[in-house]
Parts: structure tokens; C-alpha cells; sequence
């Protein structure tokens, strides 16, 4: 059981440190407006997880990756999300262009919480990888609802921890990040990444 526990450790800590939308949107929050906004949509990406297990554990989720016109419906509302997100980014960096006035109000609308929750919310690849493959990382001596709820707990702790070292480093180079040159350039690379991803979630098959 301890060498399961220890290989689900290894498959979850791989999933969560690949970069992703949900890496893309906490750089765009972190980056435009505050490290504490980093961590607050690193938080609402966090308790995304959190509920996509309480699904998934229930067996909701596991009906949401077997229907095709659910899995179409939450995969485009992601990926419209998404989007909107690279856009507003895009729209950011040509606000702060030399010459261009100054815009009113915080660099980022918009309560950081949701922005993470919804992002992940309207993420169906969990939904499949969570009915799909945590399964087969449940610990065997555990009895299956327990072992799916373990491992979720623990896929949200690595990811809140991932995340939040992330922002934590983006926050060191705070003075690099504020240079208004390296903001625009920012704006602009997450802005066309999040945009990429969307389109690739709009795209994907199950």
C-alpha cells in the first residue's frame, strides 16, 4: 500500500508541475495585478479541484465523462473562458503601450477566487482524468470511495503548493515584472496562451 501511495505521489506530481491553462492564468493574475491575487486564483484553481472530487467521489463526474453532449457543453464554456481571459490580457498590453492613457481602474477585474474556480470548473479533462485514471493510483487497501478521496486531497495540496511556489518566484522578480516593456511583453505571451489553450480545448477529443 505505501508503494502505491508513493507511485500516486510521483504520477500526480508529474500532472500538476506540466504547464497548463491553469498555470497560464495564475501568471496573468500575478504578473497584472498582485502576488496575493496569484495566490488567490491559485486557491480558486485549488478548490476547482477540490469540487470536481466531491463529483467525482459522488459519481457525477464519472456520467459528465461518459456523455458526449455534457463533456461539448463544459469543454466550449472552458474554452470560451479561456479566450475571453487571453483577450482581456491582450487588450491590457495595448493599454499600456507607450503613448496610450493611462487606464482606469485595477489592471485586472474581477475577483481573483472565481477566476481560478471557473477556469477549472470549465475544465472536463478533469472530470475524465479524475474517473479515469485516479482509480488506478487508489491505494488497494483502502476502499474505493476513500482511496479516490485521498488522492484527490492530495492532488489539490500539490497543486496549491506548486502554484503558490510559483507565484511566490514571480513575486521575487516583482521589480523585473513592473518595468513597463516586460508588463506589455507579459500581457501579450499570456494573453496569446491562454487564447492557444482555449483553442485547444475546443479542439480536443475525450
Amino acid at each position: 500500500m505505501l508503494l502505491q501511495f508513493f507511485a500516486a505521489v510521483g504520477v500526480l506530481a508529474v500532472l500538476t508541475i506540466v504547464p497548463g491553462p491553469d498555470m497560464a492564468v495564475v501568471t496573468k493574475r500575478a504578473v497584472a495585478s498582485s502576488w496575493q491575487d496569484g495566490l488567490r486564483t491559485a486557491g480558486g484553481i485549488t478548490l476547482g479541484l477540490l469540487v470536481w472530487g466531491v463529483l467525482t467521489v459522488a459519481g457525477l463526474a464519472a456520467v459528465l465523462a461518459a456523455s458526449a453532449t455534457a463533456y461539448t457543453v463544459i469543454k466550449l464554456a472552458g474554452a470560451a473562458y479561456l479566450v475571453f481571459l487571453g483577450v482581456q490580457a491582450l487588450l491590457h498590453s495595448r493599454r499600456n503601450r507607450p503613448g496610450a492613457p493611462a487606464p482606469a481602474g485595477p489592471p485586472t477585474a474581477g475577483n481573483p477566487w472565481r477566476t481560478g474556480l471557473v477556469s477549472n470548473l470549465f475544465n472536463p479533462k478533469i472530470a475524465v482524468f479524475y474517473t479515469g485514471l485516479l482509480p488506478t493510483l487508489a491505494p488497494s487497501g483502502l476502499s474505493p470511495r476513500s482511496g479516490m478521496a485521498l488522492l484527490v486531497l492530495l492532488h489539490a495540496v500539490l497543486t496549491f503548493g506548486w502554484l503558490g511556489g510559483y507565484v511566490m518566484l514571480l513575486a521575487r522578480a516583482r521589480a523585473f515584472f513592473e518595468r513597463p516593456a516586460v508588463r506589455r511583453t507579459m500581457d501579450r505571451v499570456t494573453g496569446v496562451v491562454l487564447i492557444g489553450f482555449g483553442l485547444k480545448v475546443a479542439t480536443s477529443q475525450h
